[in-house]
């Protein structure tokens, strides 16, 4: 049996549809991570093969009001999970990296956050490998589903009420469906070996800005929105996005066999199941 913690998010609901009754769903209202006694008590080794962290403090802007709310959820979190000693994959970001790469980061990039949110992450990724005894850490970007609140389901809906919208076309990265993350975990579990420690990046493949994105979700959704491209300094927000934050995926490909398809694949696939909801 498996444990899924943050159930009810986009990953989490796409991990209940792949997994079923191969793992118990909780999410805060049935277990508070950041309280380590709860935590201890609840997390036993003998009832759980591994724990999936789904959960995390992911208001980017809201971080940098509430670093130590971020930090309890994203750092305190994860550090009691690995301590229960049952083996955890752990969920981070791009955002531990600065963004002024121009290829793609490795998994042994040195990590420079420029953000609250990006600072609790990675602070998370070094208190899980510090304590826990059996950790996988996956890196992912641009994350989006059917399921919850997410950048491709604010343009459908914007821009079916819009006649145009303006979308920052100089942050570049890669988009990623929940579905395919959640797929790539369920491959990796039956490979996690005991007593090991590993980092990866997964998203889905290509490269392309917000604007880029913007468009592809109007074309794929039949939305005559005109999409028109702004720098970020026109749309100044409160955190520091990343300018560039393409992962490379050689390793979990390498390492675990896991696919990565092309992200207009993936996103195409995402509208589809949109529709018929």
């Amino acid at each position: 049996m498996f444990l899924v913690v943050g159930a009810n998010g986009q990953l989490g609901n796409e991990l209940r549809l792949l997994l079923q009754d191969k793992a118990e769903y909780v999410d805060k209202e049935e277990l508070d991570i950041t309280d380590k006694q709860v935590v201890l008590s609840f997390v036993k080794p003998e009832k759980y093969q591994a724990v999936i962290n789904c959960a995390a403090y992911t208001a980017v802007d809201n971080a940098e009001d509430e670093e130590d709310l971020a930090y309890k959820i994203n750092v305190e979190g994860p550090k009691n999970l690995a301590l229960t000693g049952v083996p955890l994959v752990h969920i981070s970001t791009d955002y531990v990296f600065d963004g002024r790469s121009c290829v793609p980061y490795k998994e042994d990039d040195v990590p420079n956050p420029k953000s609250a949110y990006g600072r609790t992450k990675l602070a998370g990724e070094q208190a899980v490998l510090e304590v826990a005894d059996t950790a996988v850490i996956i890196r992912t970007a641009w994350l989006y589903s059917e399921f919850g609140n997410n950048f491709v389901k604010t343009m459908r809906r914007l821009g079916a009420e819009k006649d145009s919208l303006n979308v920052v076309f100089d942050q570049v990265g890669t988009p990623t469906y929940a579905k395919d993350l959640a797929q790539a975990i369920v491959n990796i579990l039956p490979q996690i070996k005991t007593g090991t420690k590993e980092v990866y990046h997964f998203s889905n493949e290509g490269v392309c800005s917000w604007y880029d994105f913007a468009v592809d979700i109007m074309k794929k959704s039949n939305l005559k929105c005109n999409i028109l491209p702004i720098e970020s300094s026109q749309y100044p927000t409160k955190a520091t996005r990343p300018f560039y934050s393409v992962l490379n995926k050689a390793k979990i490909r390498a390492k675990c066999g896991v696919e990565n398809r092309h992200w207009q694949q993936a996103l195409q696939e995402c509208i589809k199941n949109m529709e018929r909801m």
